[in-house]
């Protein structure tokens, strides 16, 4: 399955690393947080992403173009020939396609930019480039699969009230919205789409208002619970915990390493 990621916001909220670099490309540990989401698709078998880009684009190009293997893996320098060996490699079978979606695009006219590289495609996933987690998303796909519904989301605890969800024991999405002052569960992305998802979108819709209300009012969203890991990179805080996570080699959204 293609792999939508939304990497062009401005990341207001970490400026200590945003004004000079895009949100996705900020660092845990040696490598970006970007690199660390497609890995964990990766592991579950989908390789081909669609990066929709917009404030430095450029720099997530210059990344990938220049990546070198031997800079973040196991290799052996054979020194007569200064040939490298590399023990294991990350990227060598991704598919990567960068599209350029507009600096100041919402999410809605970031996707509807993608469209035509999704051309053929039943279902695609698509997700925000600033979140991780130890969720099954091969358990998602399959119980999404059995359903009518033309989207689904991974929802999680927070004390956040920004896009709260109110949902059926069964999955189904009843509302969205702000919602202060409860115990909530909150919109954490990892998304699964149909292809019919288009047709509920207009230019200048925001994904999750609009098109998901849209979707609601038919009884064609639904949600995946999940209270194991998950995690933003929100704030400057947020990025210190990652970073002592990974410093502790305490990393559950490393499901490469765990299974």
């Amino acid at each position: 399955m293609k792999v939508v990621l939304f990497c062009g916001g401005l990341g207001t909220r970490l400026r200590e690393h945003s004004d000079t670099i895009p949100k996705p490309l900020v660092n845990i540990g040696f490598r970006p947080i970007l690199w660390h989401l497609m890995r964990y698709y990766a592991h579950y078998g989908h390789k081909d992403f669609i990066l929709c880009l917009g404030y430095r684009g450029d720099l997530i190009r210059e990344y990938f173009l220049n990546y070198r293997e031997e800079l973040t893996n196991d290799f052996t320098l054979h020194g007569g020939t200064r040939a490298v060996e590399l023990h294991k490699q990350d990227i060598s079978d991704w598919k990567i396609t960068f599209v350029d979606t507009g600096l100041h695009s919402n999410i809605g006219q970031r996707l509807l930019r993608a469209k035509e590289y999704l051309r053929g495609e039943e279902m695609f996933l698509a997700n925000y480039a600033d979140g991780l987690s130890d969720l099954p998303i091969d358990r998602q796909i399959s119980q999404f699969s059995a359903t009518s519904a033309i989207a689904s989301f991974v929802a999680v605890r927070s004390s956040q009230s920004f896009h709260a969800v109110q949902m059926q024991p069964d999955g189904l999405v009843t509302s969205m919205g702000a919602m202060p002052d409860q115990a909530l569960w909150i919109n954490g992305g990892f998304m699964v789409l149909r292809k019919e998802i288009f047709s509920y979108m207009q230019e200048g819709d925001e994904l999750v208002e609009q098109p998901f209300s849209r979707l609601i009012a038919e009884k064609r969203l639904v949600t995946f619970p999940w209270s194991g890991f998950w995690q933003c990179m929100d704030t400057f805080k947020d990025k210190i915990s990652f970073d002592r996570m990974e410093a502790q080699d305490r990393c559950p959204w490393m499901t490469w390493k765990s299974r």
